[in-house]
């Protein structure tokens, strides 16, 4: 199985990407660089963890990493695209190896306050500050010299958002490969018109710019697959194409939602990512405990 594979720059001023595929949890991790200056940055990575086990472990942020350094590049930014609800964030573990920054959305406030009740969290500071930057949208940063900007990509989450690096755009879990079609919109906060004008707006980018997205859950058994185009989504997406108004496509994703179960991993995974990628401090006996609510959401299996 495909689980590493190189787009490379398209010219001046435009970003290597490099994508890590971690089959466990569907998960696309990048690497984004100048190719002039060797700086780089860290999208959405991966901390391992095992459900049945309760171990963890930082195998895959570390391919990053290792890769990072074989091609002599600086982590400049260590990204999040939202607080995810299938895998742990390995951001914290990143910025510690590395002494980058974190940043993610601004919104991100508004899924701490939401699940700071779900879990019960009365202490819980859901200020953000467990990033060193919020991002709000239209915000602009550097990546060595490549130019990066910030749309905000509600729908999926309240948090979402899309970076904008140069030609290439990381659209987290709003647009899948076209085969596969588009993001669940369910979730706590989530909202299918958001969604819908979100998508809307990542497809008025120009026609070749590149996509990459946070999944691919590989249909009919082929490899996995991270990378389209602005012109392959709007043509041949299964969501969208052919869909002309927003009302068609809220029905189909509201129809496909509620089909759909929780995410396996949704409760252990967000009292993890909504601290910035931390882990849950050690108790007296120096072992980590999640919290695990019950009956905290809808979609159980037996439904």
């Amino acid at each position: 199985m495909k689980t590493f594979a190189l787009s490379p720059s398209t010219g001046a001023g435009q970003p290597e990407v490099a994508g890590f595929f971690d089959p466990r949890t569907f998960s696309v991790q990048y690497v984004v660089s100048d190719p002039s200056t060797r700086q780089c940055a860290i999208i959405d990575p991966v901390h391992d963890f095992d459900e049945k086990s309760g171990a963890t472990t930082t195998r895959h942020a570390d391919e990053v990493l290792a890769y990072v350094k074989e091609q002599g590049f600086e982590v400049q930014w260590i990204l999040d695209t939202h607080p995810h609800a299938d895998h742990f964030s390995a951001a914290q573990y990143l910025k510690e190896k590395t002494g980058a920054p974190t940043a993610i959305g601004e919104k991100v406030v508004e899924v701490q306050a939401l699940w700071k009740e779900i879990y019960h969290w009365p202490d819980f500071p859901a200020d953000g500050s467990q990033w060193d930057r919020l991002f709000a949208e239209g915000d602009t940063f550097r990546i060595g010299d490549l130019e990066a900007r910030v749309m905000f990509s509600p729908g999926h989450t309240l948090a979402s958002i899309t970076y904008v690096i140069g030609d290439a755009a990381f659209v987290h879990d709003t647009l899948f490969q076209p085969d596969f079609g588009t993001a669940r919109a369910d979730f706590p906060g989530g909202d299918a018109h958001q969604l819908w004008r979100s998508i809307q707006a990542i497809l008025a980018l120009p026609d070749e710019t590149r996509l990459f997205t946070g999944h691919d859950y590989m249909p009919g058994g082929r490899e996995p697959e991270w990378e389209s185009t602005v012109r392959e989504q709007r043509e041949s997406n299964k969501h969208l194409a052919g869909r002309v108004t927003e009302d068609d496509y809220v029905n189909m994703r509201d129809q496909r939602d509620s089909e759909l179960p929780m995410p396996k991993l949704i409760l252990h995974a967000l009292q993890v990512n909504t601290r910035g990628g931390r882990l849950p401090e050690p108790e007296s006996n120096g072992k980590r405990y999640l919290k695990i609510p019950l009956d905290a959401l809808e979609g159980a299996a037996w439904e």
